[in-house]
């Protein structure tokens, strides 16, 4: 953050009011289970989205990004006009949201340097959205620092209502509540956290990007919600207090599959059984069971593949990889789906070993260089006055 901070007083001649950091985060565990209501096993990362931001009078704003060394100007009148196709749509769409927290239409100038991998399934955009939320809220008094829940409900508004992807709360909610060297069990239906948990010493992610950018808005991800809400009406005719695919058992879910098509049960069978596996990975990190852990990422991988449709051939090619390499207890697609990243669960002391393998053989087989690192679990998100 100082260095941001320099950087903005070097290129605007003034010091920023306020700043703030946010981190990408990892889904661990439950994919597509937060617009369900359901569980997820999440953490946050150590690679963060810093803003720092002073207001400025007129009308223009002005936004300098650090990491692709290029300047975002808009007027305020853009807030009512419809997305910009650069990465200005999200600090727009949480500007926004936080009208409704009071947020003058006030001009500013902002510095901007994220280190969270871009269209790689760690969510860059929640990470940004989170940081500049923050560091608004704090310039102009708006208390949200103080109600993270509906800081993250804002980020999830700006991707619902303005970007028109129907996404749920996961990414918002792990850049706010992850706790350093911690997997966080999240709740989406009472929107809390309810359990962390730490890995076993000497365990460690690999991170590998698989380098297939996926842009959710443009996938089928609206049409994977739509089938799971399908999927809950029809149950929910059938089995009272169903409200969500969140509320059904695996055994009620076998007992109804005529009443669903096969694209239905296929999405609701996923998310089901995520949501079981969540809470069965919650036992066994408890108990230290690092290997049964790692065995249900293979098995939410496989459910992504088969049931949800939401992977890819360069994920699929990934992850039999990792099942032929020595040293790996698991791995899985991580977030939306459809490209993006992989996790992969090794022994921290052959981490670094594993990575070169594992991408050495993957460019073999696909002539695609992948990206790799060693996932250091972060804390949340933080502001600053200053």
């Amino acid at each position: 953050m100082e260095n941001l901070i320099n950087k903005f007083s070097d290129r605007f001649g003034f010091m920023p009011v306020a700043a703030a950091q946010a981190p990408g985060r990892l889904e661990v565990l439950g994919n597509h289970t937060d617009y369900n209501e359901g569980f997820v096993l999440s953490c946050a990362v150590e690679q963060t989205a810093n803003f720092a931001i002073a207001p400025v009078t007129g009308t223009t704003c002005t936004v300098m990004d650090f990491r692709s060394g290029s300047e975002m100007n808009f007027e305020l009148s853009a807030l009512d006009g419809p997305p910009p196709r650069n990465g200005s749509k999200y600090i727009i769409g949480m500007l926004r949201e936080l009208q409704k927290y009071g947020m003058p239409r006030q001009a500013f100038c902002a510095a901007l340097e994220s280190h969270v991998p871009l269209s790689a399934g760690m969510s860059s955009s929640a990470a940004l959205e989170v940081s500049c939320g923050l560091a608004f809220s704090i310039a102009f008094g708006l208390g949200l620092e103080n109600d993270p829940a509906a800081l993250a409900r804002a980020g999830q508004s700006v991707e619902n209502n303005y970007l028109g992807l129907k996404s749920g709360l996961l990414d918002q909610f792990s850049s706010l509540f992850g706790a350093k060297n911690s997997i966080i069990m999240s709740d989406f239906r009472s929107a809390e956290v309810v359990n962390s948990f730490e890995l076993p010493p000497g365990y460690a992610f690999v991170v590998i990007n698989s380098m297939k950018k996926h842009t959710l808005v443009d996938s089928d991800y609206n049409l994977r919600r739509e089938d799971c809400e399908n999927a809950a009406g029809k149950l929910a005719n059938i089995f009272p207090g169903v409200s969500t695919l969140r509320d059904v058992s695996p055994e009620q879910l076998s007992a109804a599959r005529a009443n669903l098509n096969w694209r239905e049960f296929r999405r609701a069978q996923h998310v089901v059984c995520e949501c079981s596996r969540v809470h069965t990975a919650g036992r066994l990190l408890t108990e230290g069971d690092i290997r049964s852990f790692g065995r249900l990422l293979f098995e939410s991988h496989e459910s992504s593949r088969l049931n949800f449709e939401n992977s890819s051939p360069e994920l699929d090619t990934l992850i039999s990889i990792a099942k032929n390499t020595p040293g790996c207890l698991g791995a899985r697609l991580s977030g939306g789906g459809f490209g993006g990243i992989t996790i992969h669960l090794v022994r921290a002391a052959k981490a670094a070993e594993y990575a070169q393998t594992v991408c050495r053989e993957y460019q073999r087989q696909t002539g695609i260089k992948a990206d790799s690192f060693i996932c250091a679990l972060g804390d949340g998100a933080a502001g600053y006055r200053l």
